[in-house]
């Protein structure tokens, strides 16, 4: 009996070139290079077609991840019973991780994970304070599952989003010092989710994420040098919806912090927990946005995410509900139990244009990353504004595209219904909230792309 394969040896094989040239010839003397091969934001060239000789050129981006991604659930906790009651909800219902947002210290801990099984479920919290007697108290609610606890510890993520230390920076450390003392592994956290959010490119949310996390790094190497071995930075990452792009985008994550880790002879792991993101969320045809977070879930897996915290489709305009969080867990399941997207490692390894694209993403960011660094650093660009110039100088960019029509959100600037109405459904106020105030620096702002379009249509109803 013939095998399959030997039935390819009957066919000749074609080379790169051969192929360009008989496209070429297709195009009756139009240029190859106009024609076909566009470019991104980043400033990657995209070609109509890969070739196993693009690999000849790449070291392939393969990493040693499996498959096992899991479907996290976020929850508020301002009511402490309430945020258990729906946990506990939640994992029956198919959740496999919990992501709490604390608001204050007087959230109880044990009363907030009592009855989880933290031996089966990870647990992310985002401590919207500093304190170590309470990042304390948690880590001994759960002494016996530490390696099951991420604290997300991010002092300059803080910095980043508010404008402000939580202190200054000299208590901010010497905090950050005191929670680091208390040798939990996954202390350290990274929002890479917020520069996407405002409107930074790929490149620049590699390259941001990277040197945010080289501060981390540096401090570790000074202060706690014994602890880099053991140390693994969880890096939260807003996923948007150039689907390939977004992929190559975690990958090129995890190559770039492995090849940094090795300078300090610290872990080259990191964890990745992945949502979608918020930029690209619409407030009229809101279902759309249900599509836009299932290919974003399809992203993070394929990019080898550890885990996955979805967005209800109405989070932008309506407060919590069973309906919203319910869809956004089931497209998860979905993708897991009836897609198999949990049965394959590294499924994209080897796909010539996605290896293409991971290496490019990769250069591009390592580039950017070297000349922030040579600058003085995150921090230090951080105060002298730089990095908000350049996530700026993005945004507008992009927000042209889609005042123009070239970006297009389905049903909003473009295919949209006039037949919509929202001004009624709002619980939430769901555009950029203006608060003056006195800060270090200024921060940086989440903005959707569509907001004073939806503001200009919501006055016409």
């Amino acid at each position: 009996m013939m095998s399959k394969f030997e039935l390819f040896s009957d066919f000749p094989e074609i080379s790169s070139k051969a192929w360009k040239q008989k496209i070429q010839f297709e195009l009756l003397g139009e240029d190859y290079n106009e024609k076909l091969v566009w470019e991104s934001p980043e400033g990657i060239k995209v070609k109509p077609f890969y070739h196993s000789e693009d690999l000849k050129a790449i070291e392939m981006a393969g990493t040693p991840k499996d498959s096992d991604w899991r479907i996290v659930q976020g929850i508020f906790a301002g009511n402490t019973k309430m945020a258990n009651k729906k946990a506990l909800d939640a994992i029956a219902r198919g959740a496999e991780s919990i992501y709490f947002t604390i608001p204050s210290e007087e959230i109880n801990i044990h009363e907030l994970l009592n009855g989880l099984d933290l031996g089966q479920t990870p647990i992310y919290f985002n401590l919207q304070f500093l304190s170590e007697a309470y990042v304390k108290s948690l880590l001994a609610a759960t002494e016996n599952h530490y390696k099951k606890v991420f604290t997300n510890i991010d002092i300059i993520g803080h910095l980043a989003r508010n404008g402000n230390w939580h202190y200054n920076l000299l208590q901010d450390h010497k905090i950050l010092g005191e929670i680091l003392n208390l040798n939990h592994g996954q202390t350290l956290g990274v929002d890479v989710a917020l520069y996407g959010n405002a409107g930074a490119n790929l490149v620049q949310q590699l390259a941001y994420a990277l040197s945010h996390a080289n501060e981390y790094m540096n401090h570790l190497y000074d202060h706690h040098k014994d602890t880099l071995k053991a140390t693994v930075i969880t890096f939260k990452v807003s996923v948007g919806s150039n689907y390939f792009f977004e992929i190559a985008k975690l990958r090129a994550l995890r190559i770039l912090f492995g090849t940094v880790a090795r300078e300090y002879e610290a872990s080259e792991h990191c964890h990745i927990i992945a949502t979608p993101s918020y930029r690209n969320k619409t407030l009229y045809a809101y279902n759309s946005n249900m599509l836009r977070t299932a290919t974003e879930g399809m992203s993070a897996i394929l990019g080898e995410a550890d885990a996955v915290l979805n967005m209800p489709y109405d989070a932008i305009y309506h407060k919590d509900n069973e309906f919203g969080e319910r869809m956004a867990r089931n497209q998860l399941l979905i993708l897991k139990n009836e897609s198999y997207f949990d049965k394959v490692n590294n499924a994209a390894e080897g796909a010539y244009y996605i290896e293409s694209i991971t290496s490019q993403l990769t250069s591009k960011a390592l580039e950017l990353f070297k000349q922030i660094e040579a600058g003085g650093g995150f921090l230090l660009q951080l105060k002298e504004h730089l990095i908000q110039k350049k996530i700026k100088e993005s945004a507008t960019k992009e927000q042209e595209s889609f005042n123009s029509g070239d970006k297009i959100l389905v049903g909003t600037n473009k295919y949209a219904s006039r037949e919509d109405k929202m001004k009624d459904s709002m619980e939430l106020y769901p555009f950029v909230k203006t608060n003056t105030r006195k800060t270090l620096i200024e921060p940086i702002i989440e903005k959707r792309l569509s907001e004073e379009w939806e503001q200009e249509r919501l006055k016409t109803e």
